[in-house]
């Protein structure tokens, strides 16, 4: 099968497009044929990875999953003989968030992975493109308690996650402002934002408006920058670990105050998750957003496209025509 495989760290140039063994299934796993993938931030933060501790989980050296790719779409080829869960032509969508694998024509997962069988209502390419959006939005939203109204500020609300934490927010019930650029305020308010701020325009850390919870969906602002904008007890989220990966250090300490402060939820995926996600998307309160559909073989394109930051939403990757 074909595979796009990267053996050291290093820039896009390091992807190759190669020939590899095709996966049997184990008596516990799906054979999955992959229709389409996805190149996210997820993808290259481990193929260069800018912070040490991504390397404990990756590989010190050199990577330890020389595939990378953790969103898919397909439809299962072969099952193993203790599956239950699913059949042989089952459309597939879901995640391999450790393991990686699905830049390449076929995968094997066990029954019990991050998967489920595709929204009825998306198409091959629009199921591929939600669940890594969905799954680091929701480690955020998870740490908001909806039970009474809640205001937030979503930064960087255009791109993959930006967009899943919107609607998401939106689906909980959140008034929501949401921080994007000129182009793409329309499509935010679409999505559910209340107000919108367009970051080339203003500086939203001025604003004069409070917020119960501020979600960096970009990790390009910090507590310090957003602390006078949260409540009295207000708290920060980012989806990075911040300079000297003060995040970390600042969601032990800063509750220990009793005021504003911060939360770093380690991201975490289940099968539970993504009958979740197909279940919001099934009711009709959840959309695809894609930016860009690449074919295989222009995965390059894709990754530099990526790194650009230019991205609005997702960046599909399409592996069989």
């Amino acid at each position: 099968m074909k595979a796009i495989v990267n053996t050291v760290y290093g820039s896009p140039d390091v992807l190759s497009l190669r020939e590899v063994e095709k996966p049997i299934p184990k008596d516990n796993e799906v054979l999955i044929k992959i229709h389409s993938s996805t190149v996210n931030r997820t993808d290259c933060g481990f193929r260069k990875p800018e912070y040490f501790i991504v390397r404990l989980f990756s590989g010190i050296f050199k990577p330890k999953n020389t595939i990378l790719g953790n969103e898919l779409v397909g439809e299962v080829e072969a099952i193993g003989k203790n599956v239950s869960k699913f059949k042989t032509g089952d459309a597939i969508f879901g995640l391999s968030t450790w393991k990686f694998g699905t830049h390449a024509e076929y995968i094997c997962m066990a029954e019990t992975a991050s998967i489920a069988t595709k929204p009825t209502n998306m198409t091959f390419d629009e199921a591929t493109a939600v669940c890594d959006g969905m799954m680091l939005a929701m480690n955020m939203i998870r740490q908001i308690d909806f039970s009474s109204p809640k205001k937030i500020l979503i930064n960087g609300a255009t791109g993959s996650i930006g967009t899943a934490c919107v609607q998401l927010a939106k689906f909980y019930g959140a008034e929501i402002t949401a921080v994007g650029n000129t182009k793409n305020l329309e499509l935010i308010k679409s999505l559910g934002a209340d107000s919108v701020k367009d970051y080339t325009q203003e500086d939203f850390t001025k604003t004069s408006d409070r917020f119960d919870f501020v979600l960096d969906a970009v990790g390009k602002s910090s507590f310090f920058r957003c602390k006078k904008i949260l409540k009295r007890k207000g708290v920060y989220i980012s989806t990075e670990l911040g300079f000297l990966s003060q995040n970390i250090f600042l969601a032990i300490f800063s509750p220990l105050f009793g005021g504003k402060r911060v939360k770093f939820p380690i991201p975490t995926d289940s099968q539970k998750d993504i009958l979740l996600f197909k279940e919001i998307i099934e009711s009709g309160k959840y959309k695809a957003i894609i930016d860009r559909t690449y074919p295989f073989d222009q995965f390059l394109e894709a990754t530099r496209y990526v790194e650009s930051g230019e991205k609005t939403g997702n960046v599909v990757l399409k592996i069989v025509d």
